[in-house]
């Protein structure tokens, strides 16, 4: 129901509006497009009340086309600042008209009849408002644009206020076919639906359609008794911005500015002033009042409501939800108890669950709790992993017996109160992590126990951002790729922190120096400046899904994802709740499925892990941890995290809560003293006997809020329910809140014995650590999911591994992390292999094969029915077998040309470049030996179809020199697997001093040079503005970050691109085992490699192999090359070359791959 401020408010903006009228109001909008109005409108909600305010007018409308999914956020910020607002929406139509009219027949694909404004003029019409945006998006078949029929209309359109559309409505595109009669018959059936809430809407932009309607629209006006509207349809504020919104109009058609045919708007689809509309229909006044009368019928606008909770619905009508929670949380206590370590008496147990039990029930909950434990009991009996928990609702015993967490609240040491609070009613919140591969699952059981029309997930929004903006643009202008790619990429790409456009562009000189430099670019930074932060398209959020207690259309609209067939409400996260729904975060945790899989793939050798009663003093696990060896270990493989944990030593599980919740922004500052204080080098502060047993697993520091609300409650008297508003009022910093808070608190500590000036001061030690302290429940949570991938690595590491590369699989970047780690624990992985390898990353003989569908542009399910073939009908014999058994439908020659590049048929054929020039002839063979299985025909020669007769040659080609092989890998599995780069030149590197970066891991020197190739670079800038940039290397030993600062990153910067291998001076910092690097220096390797090598003896056996040798020796250099021919019998003829040749290390390998040359040595 609406909140009676609420209506109280739309009274007085009614009010408002009549008084206005006898002030000199003229005009108001209607027709307003937003942001909500997809890659269409580009009218800001925020920016709105300012251009209302503007124009003087006390009411505006909007009508988004499609959706209503703003109008709950227009309603209340339109409202808060003294702005009527008139909820409305544009909606296409389909009037059901016979098909051999002219120019209305039914293509395959149906297009609407038109599009009409329906405007709010009473509960009842928001209602069936909702109703009839519903049905478009949800009830329109496939491909069909989103609409709604007559009838629909018809059956729903009480309390609407109808227009007729203007020149896009269907009475004016039948004016304008020449359909005199049959629009003069339409608009009859929309005056006998709508009576006297039908108007005939006339707007003059300027377009030719417009006019061809006009005369007739108003005569048929005058003739049937219908009120005439004036509107301008507004897409944008501001007449200059016409140029800009004509590049977001080609942006959602994929359409180009230059083209003629497509959509057009014109400059006059802007936010007129009232002047302005007047002038425009000073011949037609009444047209101009009827607005200010439609906007004074419509006295509605949408509230926000209370929470409306959804009904479990026990299945036996006379058992209560609380008698029934009651009932499943003593029950489920009882198999805790029987079967969980316990640190209480069990009527320490019984007494703390019925305590919960009572607020829960008083606080009418039950029913939340029993809805949240029914979905988690069913995913659990279904083998679908499930998260131990996340947030405050892990101090609820509650919780922890109906299986919705798996915490021990009394365990651990964790609050119910900060969860659900007796003092203040607040809603619960449980966040659920599900296997992110199977959360779906949940969802669906979700949606058929309460039924479909009442479970829905929400929408959410995608913006234009700085980046993504100007590839629009510079694309609707058909700028070339290459320029505005290079443009972006100028960008910072912080997808934590997004950079703006305009902070971009006042950050990066090169940016405006383009800028200034060619008009093309100045337009479109210009275009992008004022379409960035616009919504691009809709798509559903990762977690949310709300629960109703009935229809959920009759509480807010609903959408439809074109991707799923599960509804969506057109109200996004923010705005869910305050319309009456109750979210449930169906969160999706990738590290779930990891330890899913490993598991598996451990049970493979006939070990059963059971990870909720994994032993939690596993010696190995902390050992591993105490190395800094967390890659893959979840929350805890950060570099700075890493660094910590070395520091830190943990050595239980309680170390790892703590340092869970110390890694984070305001936490950090209490490390130093976390440290100093565990081993011993400070003694921990004690503030008060009764504090102290508060503090002892953190050492004297507080870092948890429940330990500030346990303080409150040992120290001066506080129930921990009034601890908890305490703890708020610290976070929030009010000083009249704090004052009171504090008077109390020194009252109450007063009264224990302490003296006043000693609890002013634990006060403020608190109210310190209040500010930055961090829930524990959720550090526990995460520590123990932490906990559980640590042990796995430390005990399975080679099916941990694996399966954390599986749950990666398209990520390249992390998939190069995991290859390092695996290289660092003496874990061989394996190249892909189509005779060994699956789909995914999978274990044999304790080692790692890689998986076929990490390959680039390979795909996953392609793979899986490859490895189905070998699976079903044994190893591929050779190459031709194998094209023969290929399915030819399921892959594709781009496919098959990665697999060759990546290595996985060399153990088919080792020449990688022979392979990838047959590619054709074994895409003919899998085409024509599919076409044989699908006709069913045996060849004329019987089976002697699979003898070596019939397989066609092969064409001579030379294999891949080994840099070129490198690189054909690179480019096919974003690393390299089978070599690197930089082994050919570990030679000239030791030669030249260049160390590798496990020697320099070993020294203490504070500055050395090393070689790398680099992986990635991050550009990043300072707080004071100046650019600088991490770049990730390797070498064949390990992976490494280097931070390059401004003067060096310009002077660089060129060499510092992906792929490039270079000698960096660095600079070192070292901090026990925690080392940093910062560039000096940068110089090509080949460059470096060059001063190392004074030349190159060659021996041959044949004068054969002279010419590929001479193709392969480069000019311009310094080095000498002597020809040694072994004539036999030990004689050896040596001829030295007149040239001087430019030797580097991947030339000398060049030439040792060349048939026929037996040696190479350097000179």
């Amino acid at each position: 129901m609406s909140k009676n401020v609420s209506g109280r408010k739309s009274r007085e903006l009614h009010a408002s509006l009549q008084g206005n009228q006898q002030a000199g109001l003229q005009f108001i909008h209607l027709r307003i497009h937003s942001a909500y109005s997809l890659l269409e409108g580009a009218i800001r909600l925020k920016e709105l009340p300012g251009l209302v305010r503007d124009g003087d007018m006390p009411a505006v409308g909007i009508t988004d086309t499609g959706n209503l999914f703003g109008a709950l956020e227009a309603s209340e910020t339109l409202s808060k600042a003294g702005i009527q607002p008139i909820t409305g929406c544009t909606l296409a139509l389909d009037l059901g008209l016979d098909d051999d009219g002219p120019g209305l027949g039914r293509n395959e694909r149906k297009d609407p009849d038109g599009s009409i404004a329906l405007l709010v003029q009473n509960e009842q019409g928001y209602a069936n408002l909702m109703r009839l945006t519903s049905k478009a998006y949800l009830e329109t078949e496939g491909t069909d644009d989103p609409h709604i029929s007559f009838d629909e209309l018809a059956t729903l359109s009480e309390g609407l206020i109808c227009l007729t559309g203007g020149p896009a409505g269907p009475i004016n595109r039948l004016l304008v076919e020449g359909q005199q009669d049959r629009a003069k018959e339409v608009l009859a059936r929309f005056q006998s639906m709508f009576a006297d809430r039908l108007y005939v809407e006339l707007q003059r932009h300027g377009m030719a359609e417009e006019g061809q309607a006009e005369g007739a629209l108003i005569d048929f006006a005058y003739e049937m008794d219908l009120p005439l509207v004036a509107t301008n349809e507004c897409f944008f504020t501001k007449k200059d911005e016409f140029e800009a919104h004509d590049a977001l109009i080609c942006i959602s058609a994929g359409a180009y500015v230059i083209e003629t045919d497509r959509r057009r708007l014109t400059p006059e689809h802007y936010f007129k002033s009232q002047a302005e509309m007047v002038e425009l229909f000073n011949d037609l006044p009444e047209a101009i009042e009827n607005t200010i009368d439609i906007a004074r019928r419509c006295a509605y606008r949408p509230h926000t409501r209370d929470p409306i909770l959804p009904s479990f619905g026990s299945g036996d009508g006379e058992v209560s939800e609380a008698d029934e929670l009651r009932r499943q949380a003593h029950e489920g206590l009882t198999h805790r108890l029987a079967t969980t370590e316990t640190v209480a008496t069990e009527k320490e147990y019984r007494d703390r669950l019925d305590f919960e039990l009572d607020v829960i029930i008083n606080m009418d909950f039950p029913g939340y709790f029993l809805i949240v434990a029914d979905f988690i009991k069913w995913a659990k009996d279904h083998d679908i992993p499930v998260g131990p928990g996340r947030g405050s609702g892990a101090g609820s015993v509650v919780a922890w017996v109906l299986t919705i967490t798996d915490l021990d609240p009394l365990r651990f040491n964790l609050l119910f109160e900060r969860f659900l609070n007796p003092e203040r009613v607040s809603m619960p919140d449980f966040d659920i992590d599900f296997c992110q591969d199977r959360r779906d699952e949940v969802i669906r059981y979700v949606q058929d126990r309460y039924g479909h029309d009442q479970v829905a997930q929400i929408i959410t929004f995608g913006k234009l951002q700085a980046r993504a903006v100007l590839r629009d643009v510079g694309r609707v202008l058909q700028m070339p790729f290459g320029q505005v790619d290079r443009l972006c990429k100028m960008i910072p790409n912080n997808p934590a922190n997004p950079v703006t456009l305009a902070e971009a562009i006042e950050g990066e000189p090169r940016l405006r120096e383009e800028r200034d430099s060619e008009e093309a670019v100045a337009k479109l930074l210009e275009m992008g400046l004022r379409l960035e932060g616009l919504y691009r398209h809709a798509s559903t959020h990762a977690a949310g899904v709300v629960i109703g207690d009935r229809p959920l259309d009759q509480l807010v609209p609903l959408y439809r994802d074109p991707r799923s067939d599960m509804p969506v409400t057109q109200f996004n996260m923010k705005w869910v709740e305050p319309a009456g729904l109750v979210k449930f975060d169906f969160l999706g945790l990738k590290t779930l499925t990891v330890l899913q899989k490993a598991v598996e793939l451990i049970e493979r050798r006939g070990i059963k892990i059971d990870l909720s009663n994994l032993p939690l003093d596993d010696e190995k696990s902390y050992q591993m941890l105490q190395r800094g060896e967390t890659v893959g270990v979840f929350q805890l493989e950060s570099g700075g995290m890493r660094d910590l944990i070395r520091q830190a030593i943990p050595t239980t599980i309680e170390d790892i809560i703590a340092l869970v919740a110390l890694y984070r922004p305001g936490p950090m500052e209490n490390i130093p003293k976390y440290l100093a204080c565990k081993h011993g080098r400070e003694e921990p502060e004690v503030l008060h006997e009764t504090i102290e047993p508060v503090v002892a697993d953190t050492y004297g520091v507080i870092i948890y809020q429940e330990q500030v609300m346990q303080v409150a409650q040992v120290f001066a008297g506080y129930s921990l329910g009034d601890a908890d508003l305490l703890r708020r009022a610290m976070g929030k910093k009010i000083k009249s809140e704090m004052d009171a808070q504090r008077a109390r608190f020194v009252e109450g500590a007063s009264a224990k014995g302490v003296s006043e000036k000693q609890a002013n001061y634990v006060f403020d030690i608190v109210d310190k650590f209040a500010g930055y302290g961090f829930n524990k429940s959720h550090s526990a949570c995460y520590a123990l999911v932490a906990y559980q991938t640590a042990y796995l690595k430390a005990n399975y590491p080679v099916e941990f591994l694996a399966a954390s590369m599986s749950l990666d699989l398209n990520n390249t970047e992390k998939l190069h992390v995991f290859k390092q780690e695996a290289d660092q624990l003496k874990i061989k992985v394996c190249p892909p292999s189509v005779q060994d390898s699956q789909a995914i990353f999978d274990v044999k003989d304790g080692q790692i094969l890689y998986a076929l569908g990490a390959i680039k542009n390979v795909g996953r399910q392609a793979m899986e029915q490859l490895a189905e073939e070998r699976a079903e009908n044994g190893p591929f014999k050779d190459l031709f077998d194998f094209a023969r058994r290929l399915n030819p439908k399921g892959i594709n020659k781009r496919q098959l040309e990665n697999l060759v590049r990546a290595g996985a048929l060399d153990c088919l054929n080792p020449n990688r470049a022979q392979l990838l020039a047959s590619v054709d002839m074994i895409m003919s063979l899998a085409n024509q030996a599919a076409n044989e299985r699908e006709s069913n025909q045996v060849s004329l020669f019987g089976d002697a179809m699979e003898s070596d007769m019939d397989n066609p040659v092969l064409p001579q080609v030379e294999p891949w020199l080994p840099m070129d092989r490198l690189n054909e890998e690179f480019n096919a599995v974003g690393f390299y697997i089978s070599g690197h780069p930089l082994d050919d030149y570990a030679k000239a590197m030791k030669q030249t001093g260049v160390v590798t970066y496990a020697e320099l891991l070993q020294k203490t020197s504070s500055a050395e040079r090393v070689a790398g190739t680099v992986a990635a670079r991050q550009d990043r800038r300072s707080k004071q503005g100046n650019p600088f940039a991490f770049v990730t290397l390797s070498d064949p030993t390990g992976r490494f970050e280097v931070v390059v600062f401004s003067e060096a990153l310009n002077s660089f910067r060129e060499l510092l691109e992906p792929g490039r291998s270079v000698v960096i001076g660095v600079e070192i910092d070292r901090e026990g085992d925690d080392v940093r690097l910062r560039a000096q220096s940068v110089r090509p390797v080949d460059e470096v490699a060059a001063t190392a090598a004074d030349g190159l003896k060659i021996f041959l056996d044949t004068p054969g192999p002279l010419e590929s040798v001479k193709s392969r020796l480069p000019d311009m250099g310094r080095g000498v090359v002597s020809l040694v021919l072994l004539a036999g019998k030990g004689r050896e003829v040596e001829v030295e070359l007149k040239e001087r040749f430019h030797i580097t290390p991947p030339v000398r390998a060049a030439i040792q791959a060349v048939p026929g040359v037996v040696d190479v040595q350097d000179i």
